[in-house]
């Protein structure tokens, strides 16, 4: 039994003293410790080694002591696993030297054994759950299929991946094979990932803001939602989509647990939007914690208060920055812990 069951406890729906919290990409940049590791050990090799990958996912549950333990892991473990090369280059992040650019590309994607490919995420999720102690649960993640075709054809990150975008639209049945053999290698690994023990999964859809809705419909929510389905009865699943505000009605009626929300549409306009009855999870700005500490609590519970404390999961509306302050990662964690209606 896990002791702290708040976050498992907001997904189903269940009224809560007070809604869990966590954040994104806690597990990393902002903490001494992981940058002393960093400095020590290349970003795969981090990512590929499971004391160290366990040791980094428990750090801010030491440190900051959130309501749930996200795993250290990549969405770029997933096309390393099927064969497409990937690098992660200081200061300038992901590199795949050889993009996805025709259909004869496409065919040399494979989708992967998993525990051959990515047996080391497994053994990183078992060697975790020894080290939390059934403390607060664990979260296994995985990127879009969309998001991980983005940086297969770009080959790098963007602002507008307009490389990705034209390979959709003038091959779009190459694109839509891409996206389906991304779409059964994720479901695999994912359902791995239940077995070896997360409690819950997230599907980060960073660039899926990219798209208009009619393009989101068809290269990104119909995939995703075939994620959903193949792993609602095994876990709870939360969906974030960057800057997809416009698809939160389509997302709601899915059978995803919680939907993920940006700091660019309201506590209102979410709730709305999504139908209402799903869990939200979000949505504060990750630089508002360059805020002093009194302004960092009293928006938290402004927030809090807006989204209602039901059916509600603190977070961020992104990944935390490098240079906050852990006092202030702190205290935003601490604003939710002390909240009161």
């Amino acid at each position: 039994m896990i002791k702290n069951d708040l976050f498992l406890r907001a997904l189903k729906g269940e009224t809560v003293q007070r809604p869990p919290v966590w954040m994104m990409r806690q597990a990393g940049r902002y903490l001494p410790e992981f940058i002393a590791l960093r400095d020590k050990y290349d970003f795969f090799t981090r990512c590929q080694t499971p004391e160290l990958a366990a040791e980094i996912t428990v750090q801010p549950i030491r440190r900051i002591a959130p309501d749930a333990a996200i795993l250290f892991s990549d969405i770029l473990v997933i096309p390393q696993a099927m064969g497409i090369d990937v690098e992660m280059k200081p200061n300038s992040g992901p590199y795949l030297p050889n993009p996805i650019r025709t259909i004869q590309d496409v065919e040399k994607v494979i989708v992967p054994d998993v525990h051959e490919t990515l047996g080391y995420v497994f053994d990183a999720i078992k060697l975790t759950k020894e080290m939390l102690n059934d403390e607060v649960p664990l979260i296994g993640f995985a990127g879009s299929p969309w998001t991980i075709m983005c940086y297969a054809v770009e080959g790098q990150g963007s602002k507008s991946f307009d490389k990705a975008k034209g390979f959709c639209f003038s091959h779009p049945e190459a694109a839509h094979v891409l996206l389906q053999k991304i779409t059964d290698t994720t479901i695999l690994y994912l359902k791995e990932k239940v077995k070896a023990g997360v409690n819950a999964v997230q599907i980060f859809d960073s660039w899926g803001g990219m798209l208009s809705p009619v393009d989101y419909q068809e290269f990104s929510w119909k995939y995703i939602n075939q994620i959903v389905e193949a792993l609602a009865d095994d876990a709870p699943v939360i969906v974030f989509g960057k800057g997809c505000w416009f698809a939160l009605g389509e997302m709601g009626k899915s059978r995803a647990s919680a939907l993920g929300v940006d700091w660019t549409c309201s506590p209102r306009n979410a709730r709305y939007l999504s139908g209402g009855n799903i869990t939200l999870q979000g949505n504060f700005d990750p630089s508002r914690l360059l805020s002093p500490i009194p302004v960092i609590k009293k928006m938290v519970h402004e927030m809090i208060d807006e989204f209602g404390k039901d059916k509600y999961i603190v977070n961020l509306g992104h990944g935390i920055l490098p240079n906050i302050p852990v006092d202030h990662a702190k205290a935003f964690i601490d604003a939710v812990k002390e909240y009161n209606q």
